[in-house]
């Protein structure tokens, strides 16, 4: 190997080091369960989500129906279960409705 091979850097790890620096990291992750939304809970549950936000390993959501916020209740584990799947780490711990 040469003697300038011995320091590269991939460019996505450069990113994610850059990401974390700057502490965007936890941001980008948020925004990549948001984007997914509906592919995780369905056309139903994303039309019927106004907000979402995560902060202290919480998701809080907002949504437009009662019925929809009951059924979601009973089901915070599998929420939990799938954002933190899809995140690829333990990203949220519980699920407030509001």
């Amino acid at each position: 190997m040469s003697e300038r091979g011995k320091g590269e850097v991939t460019l996505g790890d450069a990113i994610n080091k850059l990401l974390k620096a700057y502490k965007l990291d936890d941001k980008m992750a948020e925004m990549t369960i948001i984007d997914a939304w509906e592919e995780m809970m369905g056309k139903a549950v994303a039309n019927r989500t106004e907000k979402m936000v995560i902060k202290n390993e919480v998701l809080y959501l907002t949504l437009n129906s009662s019925v929809m916020r009951d059924e979601l209740m009973h089901g915070k584990q599998v929420i939990i279960q799938r954002v933190n799947q899809r995140a690829g780490f333990e990203m949220i711990k519980d699920v407030w409705f509001g």
